[in-house]
């Protein structure tokens, strides 16, 4: 009996036995109830914690990993020290250029001198306030209404306005001249910035006319026509150029597509060479840039072969600094657009190498400001307002040793010009201002 008995045990307790297996299958089922209930209870607490607003605030308080906070600083201090350099040197070059003409027209040889730096203290004053106290979402703002006053005083040009041969670019208020075109240049760049930002999702979509087409071409082609058109009817061809080519710009770093960019450039240069048909004084200016051998050399090509005569004469080391012979009324106003001749006559070619190894490092510290901007609006704007300086800097040069044809295009910074350096200085104020706020560690 003993043995029967010990024979029924080892059997059961055989690990493959059928008997062994029905008995814990059937032993097993409440655990696996009891497990099955557990799992039911803990997705129902998932569900509760994230659609029941009462779960969504728990008792005790949970350390997470904060969004990260826009760091406010400094300015950029190596994108204020080169523009400092570059408003110093323009006023020694605009008192060695136009000493003569100054004292020639209004007898003081300081006069150019002392208008450009009342200018550019003006400009200081108004300008720190904003950089110490804007924050980024104030030049939203601030571009949307300084469009409206730019298309406003762009009208009011057109009715009031001082006319000089065939254009009519000038606001005279008496003690000051002031040119809309170039508040509508800052305008375009600010308000192209903002639009670009807020429809970035539909303007980079490949829905061709739902979103791509329609909000990253057509409606910047309006915003940027309007201007245009407005400028093209002052008879205003670099004007025209200047923002056309802004608004491309700004187009092009906001996410239009090529295609559509290449066909806005294509609109934008008809519309010039339309203008320069229409035009006597634009034709003459394209016949002596394109035939300036047969130009009249004491008519016509006057200003333009004496301003090659100057940067030739400055050689590699130039005649030095206040020895132009040029400025003694060969270059007419050596101070306007062709300051440039002048300063390769008197400080050669290493002097005009300083000049753009400045502004290329000006250039250059724009471009990383805007790569550490706050958000997508910001770093448009300090782009585009940083190309502008860019192009005028090229376009001017480009004039002045007639590789294109004399447009009137200032050179930032040194051209005398009173509204045109207080909103250069301004413009440089958005910048600094951009640049204490950003989302990373400023390098």
């Amino acid at each position: 009996m003993q043995d029967k008995d010990e024979r029924n045990q080892e059997m059961s307790d055989l690990p493959d036995s059928p008997r062994h297996s029905f008995l814990s299958g059937v032993k097993s089922i409440p655990d696996r109830i009891k497990g099955g209930v557990s799992d039911y209870l803990d997705r129902r607490e998932q569900r509760l914690a994230e659609n029941d607003i009462v779960f969504k605030e728990p008792l005790t308080p949970v350390k997470e990993e904060p969004p990260k906070p826009l760091v406010k600083g400094n300015v950029d201090m190596w994108f204020l020290l080169w523009a400092m350099v570059l408003v110093c040197f323009g006023a020694i070059m605009s008192y060695s250029a136009s000493a003569v003409y100054a004292e020639q027209r209004f007898d003081s040889s300081t006069y150019f001198l002392w208008r450009y730096v009342l200018f550019a203290v003006l400009a200081v004053v108004v300008t720190v306030p904003f950089v110490a106290l804007a924050r980024p979402w104030f030049w939203r703002v601030f571009g949307a209404a300084s469009y409206v006053i730019s298309v406003g005083l762009l009208l009011v040009v057109l009715v009031f306005g001082v006319a000089e041969g065939e254009a009519q670019r000038w606001i005279d208020l008496g003690f000051i001249t002031v040119q809309p075109s170039e508040i509508a240049k800052m305008a375009v760049v600010m308000t192209l910035a903002l639009y670009m930002s807020k429809y970035e999702k539909e303007i980079t979509s490949t829905h061709v006319f739902g979103g791509s087409f329609r909000k990253g071409v057509f409606m910047p082609m309006m915003i940027i026509g309007l201007i245009c058109g407005l400028v093209a009817l002052e008879r205003h061809i670099s004007g025209l150029m200047i923002i056309g080519m802004l608004g491309v710009a700004v187009m092009f770093m906001g996410g239009t597509r090529l295609k559509w960019l290449a066909m806005f450039l294509g609109i934008i240069a008809v519309a010039g060479v339309g203008l320069i048909l229409v035009s006597s004084y634009a034709q003459e200016r394209v016949d002596i840039w394109w035939n300036i051998e047969e130009a009249d050399p004491l008519g016509s090509a006057w200003q333009t072969l004496q301003g090659l005569y100057a940067i030739g004469s400055g050689s590699f080391f130039g005649l030095g600094l206040g020895s132009s012979r040029q400025k003694f009324g060969y270059v007419s106003q050596p101070q306007n657009d062709f300051i440039f001749t002048i300063i390769c006559e008197e400080l050669g070619f290493i002097g005009a190498f300083v000049l753009v190894l400045l502004f290329g490092l000006l250039i250059w510290r724009g471009i990383k400001i805007g790569q550490h901007a706050p958000d997508k609006f910001c770093a448009l704007t300090v782009w585009g307002l940083t190309f502008k300086i860019a192009l005028q800097v090229a376009m001017n040069i480009a004039v002045v040793t007639n590789t294109m044809p004399n447009t009137g295009i200032s050179l930032p910074f040194f051209s005398s010009g009173g509204t045109s350096l207080m909103l250069q200085i301004f413009e440089i104020g958005i910048i600094l201002s951009i640049s204490r706020f950003s989302t990373v560690k400023k390098t």
